[in-house]
């Protein structure tokens, strides 16, 4: 169970990353942000209210204040890469931040079997190869590559922050600690980014669209809480990192973009990844 909730988590996080990189070509990455994250938790809360968990134990509460400051910061951060970089580059970057939440489970006294060792380190291999690095060659080209490495890195930290405070929180409440995750969000952001960008680019016909990111953001932070509720920590953050495979694929389906050798290594790798994992 604890798999299958990760593995749901990668491709639902795979996806809104998709589809939310789309939308920072035309408008400003934290005005996409905050509108998803807002529509979301205005899908939690009666989501929330009626599975009753407003009565759940309160130690959730730090956790999920935690992920509302660090998450905004990952996803900010690589939405911006993602808009100015490229998908299969940007994308298993920002995944390495599974070394956050390994390093923590560790820390805890977590013991994963050595097979599920082995599916770590290629899961991890996996997604490093599935970016088929290749730096541009014109100043401004690489300029920008630069800069999308560096955000994707900043991202990198940020998701690893957050897997581990929706673990944390999900140990009291899987829905409370969404809902503080995003009420932390919504509020550190919206004074700010509405006065700085006035919401420039953003149109009526882009909501629902904006609603499916955060719907599935908020989805696959759900499913990853869950799972490492029932499993490993150290292992269920390398399934949910998986998800620049998903990405990677809609590139190829939806943008027509060609995966290099490199990069099919890489799918396969973390694929055979899951399957060492699961295995153990």
């Amino acid at each position: 169970m604890a798999v299958a909730l990760a593995l749901l988590s990668s491709v639902l996080w795979g996806t809104a990353d998709f589809f939310g990189g789309l939308f920072t070509k035309r408008i400003a990455a934290v005005v996409v942000v905050l509108v998803s994250q807002a529509i979301a938790l205005a899908m939690i809360l009666p989501t929330v209210w009626l599975l009753g968990s407003f009565d759940d134990p309160s130690g959730y509460f730090w956790w999920g204040v935690g992920a509302g400051i660090v998450g905004p910061v990952g996803l900010v951060s690589f939405y911006w890469a993602l808009s100015i970089g490229t998908m299969g580059v940007v994308s298993p970057i920002a995944a390495t931040g599974i070394v956050v939440p390994v390093v923590w489970g560790l820390g805890q006294g977590e013991q994963p079997t050595t097979l599920q060792y082995i599916g770590i380190v290629v899961g991890f291999v996996g997604v490093i190869l599935a970016s088929g690095p290749d730096a541009p060659r014109e100043d401004g080209a690489r300029e920008a590559h630069a800069k999308s490495i560096v955000l994707a890195l900043v991202a990198a930290l940020g998701f690893g922050g957050a897997f581990v405070c929706l673990a944390g929180g999900g140990e009291s409440s899987i829905g409370m600690t969404l809902v503080v995750q995003r009420s932390t969000s919504v509020l550190l952001m919206v004074v700010p980014v509405v006065l700085l960008t006035r919401l420039v680019g953003l149109r009526w016909r882009d909501l629902p669209g904006l609603a499916g990111v955060g719907a599935g953001d908020a989805a696959a932070n759900g499913a990853f809480a869950w799972s490492s509720t029932l499993g490993l920590l150290s292992v269920t953050s390398v399934l949910g990192s998986l998800y620049p495979v998903a990405t990677l694929l809609l590139a190829r389906i939806v943008l027509k973009e060609r995966l290099t050798r490199l990069q099919l290594l890489g799918v396969g790798g973390a694929l055979c990844g899951i399957v060492l994992l699961a295995a153990g």
